[in-house]
Parts: C-alpha cells; structure tokens; sequence
C-alpha cells in the first residue's frame, strides 16, 4: 500500500510542477498598474481558470498523500528487530575460581 501512495505521490508531485509552470502570474501585467489596465493585479479577476482549479484539486491530493506517507512512516505495525526470532539463552551459573594455594591454608600454617 505505501508503495503504490509513493507512486501516486511522486505523479502528483511532476503534474503539479507542470501545473505552476504552464500558469501565468498575477504579477505578469504589474508594469501596466502605473500606465493603467483593465486587468486587476490584486483582488477578484473572475472566475478561475481550469489550470487554477486543477492547481487546487493537484494540489489536495498532494497534501493528503504526504500526510498518508507520514502517518504510514510513524505508525509502522512493527519493524525488522521486533521480528526476528528472539534465541532464549540460558547460561549456567558461574563456578567459583579457586583461590590461590597460600589463601587455602589456615592462617596459622602459611608457608
């Protein structure tokens, strides 16, 4: 599944650059504010273009895929450690060393 959220996201990301790019901007026309124009530069210019709300509807979905893959990488269901087999280990006690033959004997016989 998040292959195929990565391959829709990575389409989405192409076709919405080519979106931006083919659009012309608002500040296109801004040498004509002080000579006069009929076109606003700021505010309402009628209704919107097909390349702006398919800017709009790109961009959505660019969204919810990028959120899709974070959640998808933060809430993994468990990773490549919790699966492997865990060996259970049982180790022997430890034997005791023997002290050193002068420690043996009785404190009244050392040599």
């Amino acid at each position: 599944m998040q292959i195929l959220i990565t391959i829709l996201h990575i389409a989405v990301c192409v076709i919405l650059i080519l979106v931006v790019l083919l659009q012309a901007g608002k500040g296109a026309n801004m040498g004509a504010v002080f000579g006069g124009s009929s076109q606003t530069v700021f505010g309402s210019s009628g209704p919107g273009s097909f390349l702006g709300k398919m800017t709009t509807v790109v961009a959505t979905v660019f969204m919810l895929t990028s959120l899709a893959l974070s959640y998808s990488a933060t809430h993994k269901a468990s990773s490549v450690i919790e699966k492997a087999p865990q060996a259970q280990q049982q180790t022997a006690p430890a034997e005791k060393a023997p002290l050193p033959p002068e420690q043996n004997a009785p404190a009244g016989q050392q040599k």
